[in-house]
């Protein structure tokens, strides 16, 4: 007896509804000194947009200290209600959900070297669903891009290393498109 196949089933969780938060995108506001904007769109394997993912940044500030300064997520006193980012702590985290074309965009600054001689970058983590894990990546801007080579987590990458690294479109703006499978797929990394 043929059975006909199980219909196939969308995994959760959504990230949309609870996650994201006001003014989230903001590790600086747009008008900061040296701010940078970094956008993209999250692309599946057949090139098409992911409506519903949810990147996440992690950054150290443009001299290089990584951050422990609450302020990401605040509550009005009286109501509850989250109001968002204070406005002036830099957290070095934004959680930014994509939109119905899977476009996202962060508003920071140019991070520096975690130590000396390390190559400056932002971590990524994407949470979309179908995956059961979220992925790991990092964006390195591309007047670091000659660092890359010297990097040990990166050697056995080095066809794939243009991946990981943002094109610039203005002096304030980049680009970067994480390609979650298929051609020119993004690099991930698998922690442990």
């Amino acid at each position: 007896m043929d059975l006909p196949p199980t219909p196939a089933q969308t995994i959760g969780p959504f990230f949309g509804y609870a996650l994201p938060f006001t003014r989230g995108a903001e590790i600086v506001s747009r008008d900061a000194e040296g701010a940078i904007t970094v956008h993209g769109r999250v692309l599946d394997g057949a090139d098409q947009p992911i409506p519903d993912a949810l990147v996440e940044i992690w950054q150290t500030d443009a001299e290089g200290a990584r951050s422990t300064a609450v302020g990401t997520i605040r509550r009005d006193p009286v109501t509850d209600a989250v109001l968002g980012r204070d406005g002036t702590a830099f957290t070095g985290f934004a959680r930014i959900p994509t939109d119905a074309d899977g476009h996202w965009a962060v508003h920071t600054v140019p991070p520096g070297p975690h130590h000396p001689g390390a190559t400056p970058y932002l971590a990524v983590a994407v949470f979309a669903r179908g995956l059961l894990h979220h992925l790991y990546t990092r964006i390195y801007l591309p007047e670091h891009s000659s660092l890359l080579s010297a990097d040990p987590a990166l050697a056995a990458l080095s066809d794939r290393l243009s991946t990981l690294v943002a094109t610039r479109e203005t002096d304030r703006r980049y680009r970067f498109d994480i390609r979650l499978q298929g051609p020119g797929e993004t690099v991930f990394f698998e922690f442990r």
